[in-house]
């Protein structure tokens, strides 16, 4: 039987970084000029349209005010089908703590243009926000809120402990700025990105990432692509299965009293990982992320996420952003 009292101590989880919250509300927000409007996917051929925006925010009270992880609202113009205000959108910090500008008043957010079709009518189904950021030119200016958030953030003392990182589409969003921070403040941390998308085209800040891998020796960028074979000659892949197909590299971070985990991106990926963490990771380790009734945890595959957080428990060294 675990002992109860060593069990808590354990999951305690790291003391996270202090981080401000709510200094511009939707009733009073401040106003972000465009510097940068650009595609980052890895190919201009990608299914998706993901944008890298940019938005300076000097002399306002969200200069400076953000930690990576956290999120900050738009509020797009004009109104809805029954003309009310738009309601405010929240999108992720996709910069490190110092900013763009390595002072904190140039932030940045990771936008994927929705376009779909509405699955009772058949009509073409523009998203609101996702649009009207996606068509700003540099110059024009925008209304903001925030920072939001102050959970899915960084420990507060980042290099005493190690990461893995496992993200789908925007998803890697904070993951970019996170990974910048711990670059520069924890040079000793060992830090791992696990990046899921279904085409190899798909990939967000591919390069970008490629290029950090390149030039530290103690982060590792892999990518899961779920509907063509891997780079690495590896076949078809969700994110979650890079536990099992890339275990050698991933469970040294793990099996660690220094690791740590985040998980952003869609509804769902969530369960994988840590089904997979269950059946991966021998139960002294497993037992650092993810704990439940014994019979639970005997059988990950059967697992829902309507067991989350009741029978199966998340420990404070996992940290969850989905959507």
């Amino acid at each position: 039987m675990t002992d109860t009292s060593t069990r808590e101590h354990r999951d305690a989880g790291p003391e996270l970084v202090p981080a401000k919250m709510h200094l511009a509300s939707p009733a009073s927000p401040v106003t972000g000029r465009v510097v940068r409007n650009e595609r980052c996917t890895a190919s201009k051929k990608a299914a998706g349209f993901v944008r890298h925006i940019e938005f300076d925010v000097s002399g306002t009270p969200l200069a400076g005010s953000f930690v990576s992880g956290q999120s900050f609202g738009v509020l797009p113009p004009g109104v809805d089908a029954n003309g009310k205000a738009h309601k405010l959108r929240l999108y992720s910090l996709a910069s490190p703590t110092v900013g763009e500008d390595g002072q904190g008043c140039v932030v940045a957010t990771t936008v994927k243009r929705l376009i779909d079709e509405h699955w009772e009518s058949s009509k073409l189904y523009l998203g609101v926000a996702s649009n009207y950021l996606c068509d700003l030119k540099v110059g024009d200016t925008v209304q903001l809120t925030g920072p939001s958030g102050k959970r899915f953030v960084l420990p507060q003392r980042p290099a005493e402990h190690d990461y893995v990182f496992f993200a789908t589409g925007t998803g890697i969003a904070p993951f970019r700025g996170m990974v910048l921070d711990l670059l520069r403040t924890a040079p000793g941390a060992k830090i791992a990105l696990v990046m899921g998308s279904p085409y190899a085209s798909d990939l967000v800040y591919h390069e970008q990432m490629t290029e950090l891998a390149s030039k530290h020796s103690n982060f590792q960028y892999i990518t899961a692509i779920s509907r063509e074979k891997q780079a690495d000659g590896k076949p078809a892949m969700y994110v979650h299965e890079r536990l099992t197909h890339s275990r050698e590299r991933l469970e040294p971070l793990l099996a660690s009293e220094r690791g740590l985990i985040y998980i952003c991106g869609i509804a769902g990926m969530e369960l994988g990982v840590l089904q997979q963490l269950a059946g991966v990771l021998p139960t002294s380790d497993r037992e650092r992320y993810v704990e439940g009734d014994a019979e639970v945890m005997r059988e990950p595959k059967s697992w829902t996420r309507q067991m989350l957080h009741k029978q199966v428990k998340p420990t404070r060294r996992v940290f969850m952003e989905v959507y």
